[in-house]
């Protein structure tokens, strides 16, 4: 059983819903990135989700965009980001850990590489953001003999054909968009496509995570009740990185404080 399957057996059956948050590495600084995934663990995350800084990060708005900008003024590299992970895993053993990251930045490393590296550092799943399903097939490959968890995201509009391939390639769990277009933050309510989500229950029993534009806990507590296994925070967290970057102090306290509140609203049953 891998760190996913032990986390959804430890939630789903009491109604708990996942909270995973997303960073990039190296945001705003190595050392600071670090603390705010310390804090983001201790403060309820049941899984990371971890961007590898990326030049042309298509898949981002603006926010995440200028994370990815704070990362390179770091001095971050795809090495240094290698010894984080390193660091990560070596303090937290448990939780499942995630990366983000783009075809060219593996295709550029060695997709054989970047999968063996990964293996290494214990990741549990890889998503590559621009990596259509139909040309997938050398990176699940890879994953497959490394014992990395493939996921792939699932559009609103996703054709049959397409939600087939996804749920049967996604082997640690499905993105579901909560929209199209780019990351960002949105303050409505996001109603979950239930047509969806009801087509790919039917098809497989790997969880649903919805990300994009969730923001706020009246939008988490409206996916989770929709059957939605959990959620993926990226933006929200970002943008107090973006505020507080300069008052570490001030921003771990924020980072801790909104934590805390996203983890509580996935708690359908307390």
């Amino acid at each position: 059983m891998n760190r996913y399957q032990k986390l959804y057996k430890t939630l789903i059956p009491f109604k708990h819903g996942c909270f995973i948050p997303f960073v990039i590495l190296g945001d705003p600084s190595i050392n600071t990135s670090l603390k705010i995934i310390d804090i983001l663990i201790e403060s309820g995350a049941d899984g990371l989700e971890l961007g590898i800084p990326f030049s042309d990060p298509l898949a981002d708005g603006k926010i995440i965009q200028n994370a990815n900008l704070r990362a390179f003024s770091s001095g971050i590299s795809i090495y240094k980001c290698f010894k984080m992970l390193h660091d990560i895993r070596k303090k937290h053993k448990t939780i499942p850990i995630g990366l983000l990251s783009y075809a060219n930045l593996i295709f550029k490393f060695g997709i054989k590489d970047f999968y063996l590296k990964c293996s290494n550092m214990d990741i549990d799943s890889i998503l590559i953001a621009d990596l259509p399903i139909e040309e997938s097939y050398s990176f699940r490959k890879y994953a497959k003999i490394c014992h990395i968890s493939p996921v792939f995201i699932c559009p609103p509009d996703a054709e049959q054909n397409i939600i087939k391939k996804i749920a049967k390639y996604s082997t640690g769990y499905i993105y579901l968009l909560s929209r199209s277009g780019v990351t960002g933050i949105d303050n409505e309510i996001i109603v979950p496509p239930l047509y969806l989500i009801n087509k790919l229950k039917k098809i497989t029993n790997v969880p649903i995570i919805q990300g994009f534009g969730i923001s706020n806990t009246k939008q988490i507590k409206q996916i989770i009740l929709s059957g939605i296994s959990g959620i993926i925070c990226g933006s929200i967290i970002i943008q107090l990185i973006e505020q507080y970057y300069h008052d570490e102090e001030k921003l771990i306290q924020k980072i801790k404080n909104l934590s805390l509140s996203l983890k509580k609203a996935t708690k359908i049953i307390a």
